[in-house]
């Protein structure tokens, strides 16, 4: 056999093994993505059951703080032991906690359960990413991150017709069993095709850091997630827990700086384009999920549809975004350039959101809002995968893990203040109108048809300008995003041919 043969045979056998390890990442991905979308059309069913209503919210909070404050642990400890532990890790506590969910006999275990399935989720999709950019060299890779866009694309219109479909047909029980065949299999197929790559040298585990940034982040996700809402402003328990977010957050700080190998190292923050990349991604969250958290809202009380074909027309977001999404993997891997990409991105971004925010406020029909959408989405696709590939790119090996990881953070935490904002800014607008109105608007949307025509008229335009307020918030943060972007600097991609 010659050389060349050989090549082109190691070649092929390295095609099929990652073509593998991304159905197993694509698999385990598609736990996490589809999980929130089925839990939340079975929330009704499960509080007929279990009762507990005002601490529903709490099956949503209590999983998406999880997740969020151990993010950027599993990054760390991925580049301590290897991504393959920590994939077995991550994808074992989520089905742990998913059999506690459907054993659950009572709200509170269900929270509790929730907490722990979120503990698993906060790692498949940062270590998803960071396999991604060791298998394939930048340059390659927006193709593949457009692979992820379509899995949660999919998952987001599959997630409530199998929610309805399993809780109709079975119970609300089953919602979590359906994780487990799909999670042994997807841990089946990365156990037989990724390679664990052990870490370079060994690291000594910051224990006492990963207690202080996970205390520190859960209080503060805390004060977003309830401040305003179960906790008034000037409570205690708010006070108190925005003071340990507080003293926490100082003694972590204090802590990275006096140990050889803290879990959040602040080199990560030393490289401009990470701290750049950050920003962007935070700030195109806030106004992303402070505004499209009220696309279903006002389908079906401004426009008047019904619940299902609300859904259908909210997913034509991610449709502009999937488009996109694969497009963009072509262009790099064409051009290798990734910054154009995100400022044309960005720019269609707040363009659409100002449509939006027009045609909300002046009552344009369907034909308007639509496309504005898709290209909202559009523009979407060419920022988030880019910023992960432009991440990558930019740190060493030792800190890719924990660099992926933490920008998932940021993502999430933007995510998690735009939707306590602009809650608070959709409060804010209903308590303002006459209190007639005001208090008709919140006794609850079922009852707006039994009101009398003027009133719900009323009721109407007044959630039209407050949700059209919102996204002219949003119009204002992805404009400042856009801003921040500019400066990001642009750096070679590892893997590009001259």
């Amino acid at each position: 056999m010659t050389v060349q043969t050989e090549t082109a045979a190691s070649g092929a056998d390295r095609s099929r093994e990652i073509r593998l390890v991304f159905l197993g990442l694509m698999i385990v991905m598609g736990l996490t993505a589809i999980d929130q979308s089925i839990v939340a059309t079975a929330l009704p069913r499960i509080v007929a059951d279990l009762g507990g209503v005002s601490h529903l919210s709490w099956v949503v909070t209590a999983y998406v703080l999880a997740s969020t404050a151990t993010m950027p642990l599993y990054g760390k400890l991925s580049d301590q032991h290897g991504r393959k532990p920590m994939l077995y890790v991550a994808i074992l506590t989520f089905l742990l906690g998913s059999v506690l969910c459907g054993l659950s006999q009572d709200l509170t275990q269900l929270i509790v359960f929730r907490a722990i399935q979120g503990l698993g989720a906060g790692g498949l999709l940062p270590l998803a990413q960071i396999v991604i950019g060791d298998l394939v060299t930048p340059a390659e890779r927006g193709r593949r991150q457009g692979m992820i866009a379509a899995v949660f694309a999919v998952c987001s219109v599959l997630g409530p017709v199998l929610g309805g479909v399993i809780t109709d047909l079975l119970s609300w029980h089953w919602i979590f069993y359906v994780n487990l065949p799909v999670g042994a299999v997807g841990m089946a197929v990365i156990a037989r095709a990724l390679t664990h790559t052990p870490p370079h040298r060994a690291r000594r585990i910051d224990y006492l850091g990963s207690a202080l940034l996970t205390i520190a982040t859960t209080a503060f996700l805390l004060v977003l997630a309830l401040g305003g809402t179960t906790w008034p402003w000037r409570s205690p328990e708010l006070i108190g827990t925005a003071a340990l977010a507080f003293v926490t957050t100082a003694l972590f700080i204090w802590h990275v700086r006096r140990v050889p190998e803290p879990v959040l190292p602040l080199d990560l923050f030393r490289n401009r384009l990470f701290v750049i990349a950050s920003m962007v991604m935070a700030l195109t969250f806030v106004g992303l999920m402070g505004s499209s958290v009220f696309f279903p809202l006002f389908f079906q009380v401004v426009m008047g549809v019904t619940p299902s074909h609300s859904g259908f027309l909210t997913g034509t977001l991610m449709i502009g975004l999937v488009c996109s999404s694969m497009l963009n993997g072509r262009v790099l891997m064409k051009y290798g350039r990734y910054k154009p990409a995100q400022v044309a991105g960005l720019t269609l971004a707040v363009i659409a959101f100002a449509v939006l925010a027009w045609a909300a406020a002046t009552a344009q029909s369907l034909f308007v809002i639509e496309p504005a959408m898709i290209a909202l989405g559009f523009g979407l696709g060419l920022v988030m995968p880019n910023m992960t590939i432009a991440v990558q790119n930019a740190l060493p090996l030792a800190h890719r893990g924990v660099g992926t990881a933490t920008l998932s953070f940021f993502r999430s935490l933007g995510g998690l203040l735009g939707v306590t904002g602009s809650g608070a800014i959709l409060a804010a607008q209903l308590h303002g109108a006459a209190s007639d109105i005001a208090t008709s608007a919140d006794t609850g949307l079922q009852t707006l048809s039994k009101l009398a025509p003027s009133m719900q008229d009323e009721i109407i335009d007044l959630y039209r300008h407050a949700i059209a307020m919102t996204f002219i918030s949003g119009v204002c943060i992805v404009a400042a995003a856009l801003i921040v972007l500019l400066f990001l600097p642009e750096l070679p991609l590892e893997g590009r041919k001259a």
